[in-house]
C-alpha cells in the first residue's frame, strides 16, 4: 500500500498563500519602492490573482502594513545582566540584519525613506513602530543605569532617539550603491561610539 501525503488543511493553505504574497510584495518593494506596486502586480509575482491578494489583505494599505511589520523584525538578544552590553548587541544585530541585504531589510529601508517623505499611508505606520523601537531602547538604557553599566545621568528617551538615528543612518549607508567597504569595521565603530557615549567613567 502506497503512503499518500497528508492533505493540507485550509489554514495551512491560507498561511502559505499569505506567505507567498508577503514575500512577493517585499521583493517588489525592495527592488523599486512601494509607490508603483499594485495588488495585481503582487498577485502575479506570487502566482495568484489580484483577487487573492485583496481577499487576504483587503487593501493596498493593509498589505503595506503587513510588509512593514514583517520587514521591521529582527532577533533581539536577551538581557544578560549588563545593559550596555545588551544595547551594543541590539545595535550589532540590527546592522548585521541590514548587511545581509535580504529583500526584507532592503524593503524596510525603502519604506522608511518613503515614510520620511510624508507618504500618507507609511508615515503613520512608521511613527507607531518607531515609537515602539525607541521605547525598547529607552528601557534598555534604564536597565543599564539600574545595573550600573550605563552612566546614571543618561537620558533614556534622548538616548533612544540618538541610537535610532545611528542605526538607521548607518543602515542606509550599508545598502548604498556602490556598496561600502569593510562592513565589520563600520559596525565595530558604531558599537564603539555607543560604548563611549554611555559607559560609566571613573
Amino acid at each position: 500500500m502506497t503512503d499518500r501525503p497528508a492533505r493540507r488543511t485550509q489554514e495551512q493553505r491560507r498561511a502559505e498563500t499569505i506567505r507567498r504574497v508577503l514575500d512577493a510584495a517585499t521583493e517588489l518593494i525592495a527592488r523599486s519602492g512601494s509607490r508603483a506596486v499594485t495588488l495585481a502586480e503582487v498577485g502575479e509575482a506570487a502566482g495568484y490573482s489580484r483577487g487573492i491578494v485583496y481577499h487576504h489583505f483587503g487593501s493596498r494599505e493593509r498589505l503595506l502594513e503587513s510588509v512593514v511589520d514583517e520587514a521591521q523584525r529582527f532577533d533581539v538578544p536577551e538581557y544578560q545582566g549588563d545593559g550596555l552590553d545588551h544595547l551594543v548587541l541590539i545595535i550589532e544585530a540590527y546592522l548585521r540584519n541590514v548587511v545581509r541585504r535580504t529583500p526584507s531589510a532592503r524593503a524596510f529601508l525603502q519604506l522608511w525613506g518613503e515614510a520620511i517623505a510624508a507618504d500618507p499611508v507609511l508615515a503613520p505606520l512608521f511613527a507607531r513602530r518607531d515609537a515602539d523601537f525607541r521605547q525598547l531602547l529607552a528601557n534598555v538604557v534604564r536597565q543599564g543605569v539600574a545595573d550600573g553599566s550605563i552612566r546614571s545621568d543618561a537620558d533614556p528617551a534622548a538616548a533612544a532617539v540618538l541610537i535610532v538615528a545611528l542605526v538607521r543612518g548607518t543602515g542606509l549607508q550599508l545598502i548604498a550603491q556602490p556598496p561600502v567597504r569593510n562592513v565589520t569595521a563600520i559596525i565595530r565603530e558604531a558599537t564603539r561610539s555607543v560604548r563611549a557615549a554611555f559607559a560609566v567613567t571613573s
